[in-house]
Parts: structure tokens; C-alpha cells; sequence
């Protein structure tokens, strides 16, 4: 590094050459300026990457991009982060848009808060299948014994539920317009 500043004579021109040596030229600074925005744009959460993993990334693009001279307001930053995460995320970023200000919500903020709700997921994870939702077990083991010959899909049953429908109420409508009727 010396050797390429050892020639100026003054201490401008020093801090010029150290300028264009680390920033590089105009062309230089719109390159990386493009690159980190492409960074940002595509951000998303990889499967099985952790919430302090991807603030540490999401973070690192922001930096670049602030030293560039790229700066966004809280409100971008935030629904960035939330469009950034899989569908299993959808409601607590939901939650979290509803009830909270992103216009005043700092970055460290949210991941700290989506880091706690991360824990509390693998929390609930560790301890066990909830049987909060008996229906979804329920079926869950049915649809695991039947054989596929003896399945019927979805159109079927709803056609076998309204058939039953209509013949309960025909003999309901029977009972009530004809007393003697058993």
C-alpha cells in the first residue's frame, strides 16, 4: 500500500489515492452498488438455516450496502426480512405487521423477536406431537391404513356426506308432515 502513495506530495492527495485504491473509480462504486442490491433483492431464507444465521447474512447486505451509500428506512428493512421467510412464517409475520409500527421497528428488534419465536417453535418441537389437533392425527393414521383401492377421494366422500344429508332429511320432512310415520 505504501508503495502506491509513496509518490504523492501532499496529504490530499494521499487520502485521494487511498480513496480510489479502496472504493475504486465511479464505475467501480455503481458495480458494486448494482451487486448489492441484486443480493438484496433475492435474499431468502435457506431450509434449515437458522434465524441468527440469516440476520447475520440479511445483516452483512445491509452494511455493504449502507457503506456504499444505499441506505433503506426501517419500514423496507422489515418487510424485507418478513417477505424473506417460508411459508410456515406467513402467520407470525402476519401477527407481527398487524401489531407492530415497522416504521419504528429496528432491524435487531425484529430478528430479536423472531429469534424468540424460533426457540419457542423447536421448544414445542422437542417436547412432542400436540394433541391440540386430534382431527389431523386422526386422519393422518386413517389415510395410512386404508389400502389405495379402499381410499376415496375427496369428491366421493363429499357426494357420500350430502347423499346422507338429503336422506335424513327426507325422512325428517316425512316425520313432520305425516304424524303416523315411525
Amino acid at each position: 500500500m505504501f508503495s502506491k502513495i509513496k509518490t504523492c506530495a501532499t496529504a490530499k492527495e494521499i487520502w485521494e489515492k487511498l480513496t480510489q485504491i479502496c472504493e475504486g473509480n465511479d464505475e467501480t462504486k455503481e458495480n458494486k452498488l448494482t451487486v448489492a442490491q441484486q443480493k438484496y433483492e433475492s435474499i431468502k431464507m435457506k431450509d434449515g438455516e437458522t434465524m441468527k444465521e440469516f440476520d447475520e447474512r440479511f445483516s452483512a447486505i445491509v452494511i455493504e450496502l449502507t457503506s456504499i451509500g444505499k441506505e433503506y428506512s426501517n419500514r423496507e428493512l422489515a418487510l424485507k426480512v418478513m417477505r424473506a421467510f417460508p411459508r410456515e412464517w406467513d402467520v407470525k409475520t402476519m401477527d407481527m405487521r398487524d401489531s407492530k409500527d415497522l416504521n419504528k421497528l429496528e432491524l435487531h428488534d425484529l430478528f430479536a423477536n423472531l429469534k424468540a419465536y424460533e426457540f419457542e417453535l423447536e421448544t414445542r418441537a422437542e417436547a412432542g406431537p400436540s394433541t391440540s389437533q386430534p382431527t389431523k392425527a386422526l386422519a393422518a393414521t386413517t389415510t395410512e391404513q386404508c389400502s389405495p383401492s379402499t381410499r376415496k377421494t375427496a369428491d366421493q366422500l363429499s357426494d357420500d356426506v350430502m347423499s346422507l344429508f338429503v336422506n335424513k332429511f327426507g325422512k325428517y320432512l316425512r316425520k313432520s308432515y305425516n304424524p303416523s310415520f315411525s
